[in-house]
């Protein structure tokens, strides 16, 4: 999926830079560690087990799901 600045660079001057994430062990460890503390979470709209996942694709087509839907797998 293309960033909206991606796809505006053809019409603005001067280009629009999309700024990207560092992806090395040591941002994710800082990711881990921000999450285990609570200081980020994810936002969940709303979780469905495994055998209704038909209900979740509706919800997700038809609501505005404000959030993330979450399909739980049992181990």
């Amino acid at each position: 999926m293309l960033a909206l600045g991606q796809l505006a660079r053809p019409f603005v001057k001067p280009s629009i830079r999309v700024p990207l994430a560092e992806q090395s062990p040591a941002s994710l460890t800082e990711l881990r560690e921000l999450i285990e503390s609570d200081d980020v979470r994810p936002a969940i709209d709303r979780t469905y087990p495994l055998a209704e996942t038909p209900a979740a694709i509706d919800y997700m087509e038809s609501e505005h799901a404000r959030a993330k839907i979450v399909i739980t797998v049992a181990a």
